[in-house]
């Protein structure tokens, strides 16, 4: 398997040695750790996008005079 060297500023490392730490792991677990949870969740919200985008016209049916804030056009928030 290959290497990789990281670099981190001392105020960083510190910071990650720390995290490490707080959950009982070495820096080496923790860093694999973090890398996998990131894909998860990257996985995660491609999942739950795909999801709504297949249930929006269901949604646009029984609400139709629900407008998205961005497609108001006024720009006001969404209550």
């Amino acid at each position: 398997m290959p290497s990789l060297n990281v670099s981190f500023t001392d105020e960083e490392l510190e910071g990650v040695r720390a995290a490490a730490a707080a959950e009982g792991k070495s820096l080496k677990q923790y860093l694999h750790d973090l890398g996998i949870r990131e894909m998860q969740r990257k996985q995660f919200v491609a999942g739950a996008t795909e999801w709504a985008e297949r249930l929006r016209g269901e949604f646009d049916e029984a609400f139709p005079d629900e407008v998205p804030p961005a497609e108001r056009g006024d720009g006001a928030a969404a209550a």
